[in-house]
């Protein structure tokens, strides 16, 4: 099996952050300091609880009822992680403009835009009996650490001073209606669609080119829809103002700031639909597929496999990286429930992890829940829309958005069609534009349907929860005690009769969902006779199921990760030999591209009389693939591939024009046309395309690292660090207390150990922040890794003591036995009910 290769070049790391990797790491003879005892009142509490911290930052919650448990949840989550969750808090309320200043004004009306506006009531049963109890209980927990920061200024987090302003109190309700965090995905895919369609002939080869589709399908023009008549940057503008982060940068600043200046009041400014756009795009051209930025791999596998005889099962969830970390790891136990793993920070319960008795881990499913609807509006009326034969009037909704500075709120209005919220209108030219959102409907808040099936006892338990699982979609990989092992996908997926979903219709009554399909209507595996399961976020559903021809999803994300885990799965198995935690660590780490090896294949044999086209085939020729941080090799073909040969396959195959078009493009669609190329260019053409495209890598690689190529190495370019979303509008001082690392870093987003990039820079922007590999009934040998720390508290040891571990592929025990823990034991904190 492959390892990666965890060389650390000279001064990658300092010597201060490697004497915290020793602690964290539980190197024998070094000892984490242990820190004062603390207590705290804590309203909502019934009965006193206690907390124990371990030393790599993990809370140990030990409660008397079942729900002080998800309050003592919300009380420590608060204390490690305020401003991030106050911020995702404020975020999709659309409350930005009430701190922030008017310039929010815009972007908090589009996050309420897409807020949950249906029954409460049922909203709440869809999740499960007691979810509005956990909720109140979870948010009463959070109320009463803001109370205390409120009530000793000592204990604000240093984002808050910074900009000047105190956490707001959260309702139960906040929890679920923020729904704008669940990795949405087919809108702007099917604006994008359409522009290619509305330049004909080119623009339909540049689509074809932009992405594999799977099961193969050929988008056609839903009738009674022009693909020209798209605002296409507007859109994606409007989509990203309702559902993207935060951004903060210095032009976006009317005020500097330090952490010496005053909380005088800061303007941030989100930014012109232009600009809005313009990131998106930047963003989207990370690596070629968009989908590969936000991955996951899991795996399950049974005792038949496994060198102990009970199941393994792996996780490492793949989303943007920052300071903080998304993921958050507790460990609630109290009467009726003794769970452990990470979820977010502002959600209670866990998504990943196990109870004692089951374990779970996710990926995305990219079944497709979203469409783009357009509308002819009525001439003499723009707030009414033509809907089978009639004009049918938008229900207009005022907004009263406090602003900071401002004595009375402003008034702004959303408007919505019977599918959903009006992301564009366009009064003059008779049109606007709707997202209709599986989303948006009863049951969907991203990921709080863990509530459900983390607290399963066994499989037809968890399977019963899977069946009510909304959004996003999702594999989940199971495991019991007894041995047995799992999969299943679960997610709301819209019935579309009479079309595909990879094209905006029209909305005039003609495209309408007809429901939702049962869960049971998704395949599952229990027990497999292979003996274990791998999902990585490509079309696992199986050719022969009935699921595969009813619609689900045709845009996945790139197979290349799922295709390296298969390859070393299926040699394990066919070597006879056992699995072990430590291979599944190895697995998690590995660094080998599949699509690298699948062209290195096609540069067999070439040869070339230019000189520098010959210095490039010596580096290539007879490498294995692997993404490893020092080697030149690896350096020189994420250069040539993601810049040069893929612009020139796209070129090749759509012309100049088309090629823009078709920008980024799939990195699966261009290995396999390099593979197969008849039908668009010779085998001699494909040849000399290779060839051709070399010499300008090299020479951007002999601008950038040098003119020798023996000195090159991949990690000189790739470099992994961790953005604090201040991190670009502070001074030097703040901004190096606030982020982490710049480090050299291996892997692709193709490759297992997925590590996805910027194009401009080559720095890393997503991947597995997390990881974790369960040993099935024996917890305590279970192992993680949560980066770049647990704490969002920069003057904590625990806000990076985990990157320099996550950064050489190395893990840290997830204690679960009372004994384990205590042994790991360097804080103790009492909670008590208070009023």
């Amino acid at each position: 099996m492959k390892r990666m290769n965890h060389r650390l070049s000279l001064g990658a790391v300092s010597l201060a952050v490697l004497a915290l990797a020793g602690c964290a790491s539980n190197a024998p003879g070094v000892n984490t300091p242990t820190r004062p005892s603390s207590s705290f009142a804590v309203p909502g509490l019934e009965k006193p609880a206690e907390v124990l911290v371990d030393r790599w930052g993990v809370p140990h919650l030990y409660a008397g009822t079942l729900y002080d448990a998800f309050v003592a949840q919300g009380f420590i989550a608060a204390r490690d992680r305020l401003w991030q969750m106050d911020l995702w808090r404020k975020r999709g309320l659309g409350e930005m403009a009430k701190d922030f200043g008017p310039a929010w004004v815009e972007s908090d009306r589009a996050a309420r835009a897409v807020l949950y506006r249906g029954d409460m009531y049922r909203e709440w049963l869809a999740y499960g009996s007691d979810a509005k109890r956990v909720a109140e209980a979870f948010t009463a927990g959070v109320n009463a650490y803001v109370a205390q920061v409120r009530a000793q200024p000592a204990l604000l987090p240093t984002e808050f001073a910074l900009l000047g302003y105190q956490p707001a109190t959260w309702s139960p309700e906040d929890v679920v209606r923020i729904r704008h965090h669940g990795l949405t995905l087919n809108f702007t895919s099917e604006v994008d669609r359409a522009r290619a369609f509305c330049a004909g002939a080119p623009g339909v080869k540049a689509d074809w080119l932009r992405r594999e589709l799977d099961p193969p399908v050929t988008p056609k023009v839903p009738e009674g829809f022009d693909p020209c008549s798209l605002p296409a940057a507007e859109l994606r503008a409007a989509y990203l103002r309702a559902t993207d982060a935060p951004r903060f940068t210095k032009e976006n600043t009317r005020v500097g700031m330090n952490a010496g200046a005053s909380s005088a009041p800061v303007a941030l400014l989100p930014g012109s639909a232009e600009a809005i756009a313009a990131k998106a795009e930047q963003d989207e051209a990370s690596q070629g597929d968009p989908t590969a930025a936000y991955g996951s791999n899991n795996w399950v596998i049974a005792p038949k496999l496994t060198s102990t005889g009970r199941p393994i099962l792996a996780n490492d969830p793949h989303r943007a990286h920052g300071a903080p970390s998304l993921r958050y790891m507790t460990h609630l136990s109290a009467p009726g429930m003794d769970a452990i793993g990470a979820g977010e920070p502002f959600l209670p319960g866990l998504s990943i992890g196990h109870n004692g008795t089951i374990a779970f881990g996710l990926t995305r499913f990219y079944m497709d829940q979203e469409d783009l609807y357009v509308y002819e509006l009525n001439p003499g009326n723009p707030e009414e829309y033509r809907y089978q034969g009639r004009w049918e009037p938008m229900t207009r909704v005022t907004e009263r958005i406090a602003v900071k500075g401002e004595a009375a709120p402003r008034e702004v209005v959303n408007t919505f069609t019977r599918h959903g919220p009006v992301l564009v209108a366009e009064p003059g030219k008779r049109r606007a534009f709707a997202l209709r959102a599986a989303w948006l409907e009863p049951g969907m808040a991203p990921y709080f349907g863990s509530m459900d099936y983390m607290r399963a006892r066994n499989w037809d338990q968890f399977r019963a929860a899977m069946n009510r699982w909304g959004a996003p979609g999702e594999n989940q990989v199971y495991a019991d005690s007894s041995g047995n092992v799992g999969w299943i996908p679960g997610g709301l997926t819209p019935i579309r009769p009479n079309w595909d979903g990879l094209m905006p219709v029209p909305g005039d009554g003609r495209y309408e969902w007809s429901g939702f399909r049962n869960g049971d209507e998704l395949p599952s595996e229990f027990n497999p006779a292979r003996g274990y399961v791998v999902t990585a976020n490509e079309n696992n559903i199986p050719p022969d199921h009935p699921a595969a021809k009813k619609g689900v999803g045709y845009e996945w994300s790139d197979a290349a990760r799922a295709r390296r885990l298969k390859e070393l799965f299926a040699a394990k198995v066919a070597a006879g030999s056992r699995f072990t935690i430590e291979d599944s660590e190895h697995m998690q780490n590995d660094i080998v591209a599949t699509p690298a090896q699948r062209v290195l294949k096609l540069l067999a044999g070439q040869r070339s009389d230019d000189a520098q086209t010959a210095a490039a085939l010596r580096l290539l020729q007879g490498w294995d693939g692997a993404m490893d941080r020092d080697s030149a090799a690896a350096a020189l073909y994420e250069v040539w591939s993601s810049k040069f040969l893929r612009q020139a396959v796209l070129k090749a195959g759509a012309g100049d024009a088309g090629a823009a078009l078709a920008a980024p493009g799939d990195n699966t669609r261009m290995v396999l046309l390099l593979e197969n190329p008849s039908g668009w260019v010779s085998n001699a053409q494909r040849d000399a395309l290779l060839l051709t495209t070399l010499p300008a890598a090299m020479q951007e690689l002999s601008a950038k690292l040098g003119p020798d190529p023996a000195a090159w190495k991949w990690g000189a370019l790739h470099r992994a660090e961790f953005r604090h979303p201040l991190g670009g509008v502070v001074d030097a001082a703040t901004r190096k207390k606030l982020e982490v690392g710049d480090w050299p870093m291996s892997g692709s987003s193709f490759t297992p150990m997925a590590a996805t990039y910027r194009a401009n820079d080559y720095k890393l922007t997503s991947g597995a922040s997390f990881r974790m590999v369960l040993d099935v009934g024996n917890w305590d040998a279970s192992r993680v890794i949560n980066t770049p720390g647990q704490s969002g508290n920069p003057d904590s040891p625990n806000y990076r003591d985990l990157a320099p571990l996550w950064l050489e592929g190395k893990y840290v025990p997830l204690v679960y036995s009372r004994g384990a823990v205590e042994k790991e034991t360097v804080e103790r904190i009492q909670l008590t009910p208070g009023r």
